[in-house]
């Protein structure tokens, strides 16, 4: 939740002015205290559809600031975002922020929705299109619907078809995974069980028709995040994540993790990369004790990995040096410039890919990751991020004595070791080890813990212990496996 609001949108209020990028909603309901209005979700789908833009609930159509009473501002925050996330309303779902801004003493909600590279049908149906200032159903105007499919199809490289792929050619463990994470917003059941590979992949539009040529086949996202390893060379040969230590030894290196998987198996490899050389503090918020160092390189990481430019040749770097982390990666910018914290304009270059880092629960709503970048970065590392957004992407954090982290080379265990006694374990880690006289899943293992969840669990608890060596995972080859148990080292 925000009350800032930046100059260029309250210009876009003061002006007063609907256009084909610009909405304002009164959203009074029928007590004049503030309500969704129905007509907000045609506009979403609209926007979606067309270039995106700027949606204000509780402002008149002449740009007049009516308001919304503060009682009522988390629940149509919460009825909203149930519903864009609901394949009922919005078909593919959105996963978008609302902002609540105050001005003039009122407050209003503002929904920024960006450029989809999916096209978007309402109540399962109707094809919004914008037009100047009017959301328009074009579902039976062939020609109008054939022309936003493929502009979507040349603007976004994670849609690019290749029609000879087989289901057979991807890693099954990894659909698994997703599978289980897939659930249903209301009953809260697995709603892909018992479906097929194919159909789990074709339920996240990783399966599509290319409307110019009239070909059906899977889409490089899908190449990215679940294809094999030999898969990914031949479609992605010059795709790579390098990861470079470079705190002694300046010149060269001092450790290195480059790797050429998929992208979810990408993510592990790289934070379990990261928890060797980047301490985690004790940090408490709200009473709460947060894993600093955890969310705040799962942003960075992730950004890495979901907005990067596929179609361009650059290896995606991370570099640790001693006073600074920086991050370097492909992009085809839509607001070229430096991003500063509080204007940014969230948009997501690979919104395929971005829903399924959101079932995985690594990806919340668009933007609000470089939001934690700029909130956490200074707590942990000691200064403010400087964050460029051109024909790079490139984010340095800097490391100064003034954050609760001081980077070193960490001591790194090597070998097996039946002496517990010479690390620091905490009390969890201490029953974890007690009880795992047999391999053991995370999920078993989680109930001897008091983590409200398995990912929280293999993040604070599993990882910790692998990384000292301690335990090691019986299928180390492929760490996201659904049959991955854990067992202590001899």
């Amino acid at each position: 939740m925000s009350n800032e609001i930046n100059k260029d949108l309250l210009e876009e209020i003061k002006n007063g002015i609907e256009s084909d990028r610009i909405e304002f909603k009164e959203a009074q309901g029928k007590d004049g205290m503030g309500s969704i209005p129905k007509s907000v979700y045609e506009t979403v789908c609209s926007f979606s559809n067309s270039y995106g833009g700027n949606i204000y609930l509780g402002v008149g159509d002449n740009g007049e600031i009516l308001g919304i009473e503060k009682k009522r501002l988390n629940q149509m925050k919460k009825d909203f975002v149930t519903s864009i996330q609901s394949s009922n309303k919005i078909n593919p779902p959105l996963y978008l922020s609302v902002n609540e801004l105050k001005i003039q003493n009122k407050y209003i909600l503002h929904i920024y929705v960006p450029d989809s590279s999916q096209v978007h049908r309402l109540n399962q149906r109707v094809i919004f299109d914008r037009n100047e200032d009017a959301d328009i159903g074009v579902t039976n105007n062939t020609n109008l619907v054939q022309k936003i499919y493929n502009r979507k199809q040349s603007d976004y490289t994670e849609n690019k078809i290749y029609p000879f792929i087989e289901t057979s050619d991807f890693n099954s463990d990894l659909i698994d995974k997703v599978r289980e994470n897939l659930v249903n917003n209301t009953t809260r059941e697995n709603i892909l069980e018992h479906k097929s590979d194919f159909e789990v992949l074709k339920s996240l539009s990783m399966y599509k028709k290319d409307y110019t040529t009239g070909k059906s086949g899977f889409t490089a996202a899908s190449v990215l995040l679940f294809g094999s390893d030999e898969l990914i060379k031949s479609i992605f040969p010059y795709f790579y994540i390098d990861v470079l230590v470079r705190v002694k030894n300046v010149e060269r290196y001092d450790d290195r993790l480059r790797i050429q998987t998929n992208l979810i198996d990408s993510y592990s490899k790289v934070m379990e990369f990261f928890s060797k050389y980047i301490s985690e503090p004790f940090y408490l918020e709200d009473d709460i004790r947060i894993n600093l160092r955890e969310i705040l390189l799962r942003e960075v990481l992730v950004n890495l990995l979901v907005h990067r430019e596929y179609s361009n040749p650059f290896v995606s770097t991370i570099e640790i040096r001693n006073n600074e982390i920086i991050l370097y990666n492909a992009n085809k910018p839509v607001h070229p410039g430096m991003i500063i914290s509080g204007d940014i304009l969230p948009f997501s270059k690979n919104p395929n890919i971005a829903r399924v880092f959101h079932v995985l629960g690594l990806v919340d709503e668009i933007g609000s990751g470089l939001k934690k970048v700029f909130k956490y970065a200074p707590i942990l590392f000691g200064s403010i991020p400087i964050i460029e957004n051109k024909e790079f992407f490139k984010v340095i954090m800097p490391i100064t004595s003034k954050g609760l982290s001081n980077l070193s080379i960490s001591k790194e265990y090597n070998g097996s070791t039946n002496n517990i006694d010479e690390f620091d374990l905490n009390s969890e880690e201490t029953e974890i080890l007690k009880v795992l006289t047999r391999p053991m899943s995370a999920r078993e293992l989680v109930k001897f813990s008091r983590r409200p969840s398995t990912d929280s669990f293999r993040r604070n608890v599993l990882l910790p212990l692998l990384n000292k060596n301690l335990i090691e995972r019986t299928i180390p080859n492929k760490p996201s496996s659904p049959k991955q148990k854990y067992r202590r080292k001899e």
